[in-house]
């Protein structure tokens, strides 16, 4: 019998398999398809001869560790202890599945904001927990009012994703002033604050939960160099936890993967010194204007796109269809393959909004731009 009876095949899967098939432009899935930074690959090339290859410690690489903590500090001024608040994870998809695994129980009930990302709801059925699926505003913003109503005493968790997959939308100070008064009524939830795109970020600043002090004691960061450096592959993420809660999400660590790629590790430690995290959204930012001019005599409405490297569209004035037939006739019709954003809800949700991802080079943009307005 299935742990998980309701869960199928990825959506991202199943349109970058139909993409394949029909060679399309697979603007679907969310990796970029330009090279990567010589510099970084000349660091891969060089410590390929070095002694690299064998386990690092359980919590990271200790130089990373470090970097990662000023990192942290120069980033939000908050000051982290990388022995006991830090954990190196394979990707934050892991450390999602690590930290709900480590502290949900049989029973709690966890709030996940829709439109979700789909790793949230596995590992809390897997725990035989229960997910609780909030849909935000049809803006995208959070209803804190239909949240509070939702948090009981079994409340162990509540999930953020800021900035915002699949929309782009970047939560405010009122939403993180909201979020704390909430907390405040229920002191055993925990926060996990998704911010893998926290660098990809464009006129709007994105407020991390680094910065609110009120809720650094009850939370846990998730953050990834695969998206800030556009290594999806290498799938190397971490996450910041105060050491109570660190404590309890290694012991799941430990037998889940034990200890991270060592050469990425170290290839990643190396780039931290020469690397600027400002550069990246500056070249996102550049993305999502180019596409968006693009398509500006296409027939789709292009949605605000605040952080992230996805543009959300209407594409209401082209078909009736749903989501999910329109991406697929999108992909055999006009050779061009993008996420429907109804999959990101519990209740298929259709809004007639579908998501593209803009890491592509300009060559690719174009093209997909061209078939786009052509429709």
């Amino acid at each position: 019998m299935s742990k998980l009876p309701n869960i199928s095949t990825s959506i991202f899967t199943v349109m970058s398999k139909m993409a394949a098939e029909y060679n399309a432009i697979n603007l679907s899935q969310g990796f970029p398809n330009f090279p990567v930074d010589e510099r970084l690959t000349d660091i891969v090339v060089k410590l390929a001869k070095e002694n690299v290859h064998q386990y690092t410690p359980m919590s990271g690489y200790p130089p990373l560790l470090s970097k990662i903590a000023t990192l942290v500090k120069h980033s939000y001024g908050r000051t982290i202890q990388p022995e006991t608040e830090l954990l190196v994870t394979a990707g934050a998809t892991q450390a999602i599945f690590t930290t709900i695994t480590a502290l949900v129980k049989n029973n709690d009930d966890v709030i996940i904001l829709d439109p979700s990302y789909d790793c949230y709801e596995a590992p809390v059925l897997l725990c035989n927990a229960n997910p609780v699926r909030v849909a935000l505003n049809d803006d995208y913003t959070p209803n804190w009012e239909i949240i509070e109503k939702v948090c009981t005493s079994k409340t162990k968790m509540i999930i953020i994703n800021n900035p915002h997959n699949p929309t782009g939308k970047i939560l405010t100070e009122s939403d993180f002033e909201a979020l704390e008064i909430l907390l405040e009524k229920y002191p055993n939830i925990v926060l996990l604050s998704d911010e893998v795109y926290e660098y990809i970020t464009f006129e709007e600043k994105h407020i991390s939960a680094h910065t609110r002090e009120k809720l650094l004691n009850r939370s846990v960061m998730v953050s990834s160099f695969g998206k800030s450096f556009h290594v999806t592959g290498w799938k190397v993420g971490y996450l910041v936890a105060p050491e109570y809660l660190m404590k309890e999400i290694k012991k799941v660590h430990q037998f889940l993967v034990f200890s991270v790629n060592s050469i990425s590790q170290i290839a990643i430690s190396e780039y931290l010194d020469i690397v600027s995290i400002a550069e990246i959204g500056k070249l996102y930012q550049e993305k999502r204007d180019y596409f968006r001019q693009l398509l500006k005599n296409s027939r789709f409405k292009l949605m605000p796109c605040e952080g992230t490297y996805f543009q959300v569209a209407s594409y209401a004035a082209i078909s009736k269809e749903n989501d999910v037939d329109f991406c697929k006739r999108l992909i055999t019709e006009h050779g061009v393959a993008a996420i429907p954003i109804s999959t990101f809800y519990a209740d298929g949700k259709d809004l007639k909004l579908i998501r593209f991802c803009f890491a592509k080079d300009n060559t690719t943009l174009e093209e997909a731009a061209k078939r786009l307005c052509a429709i």
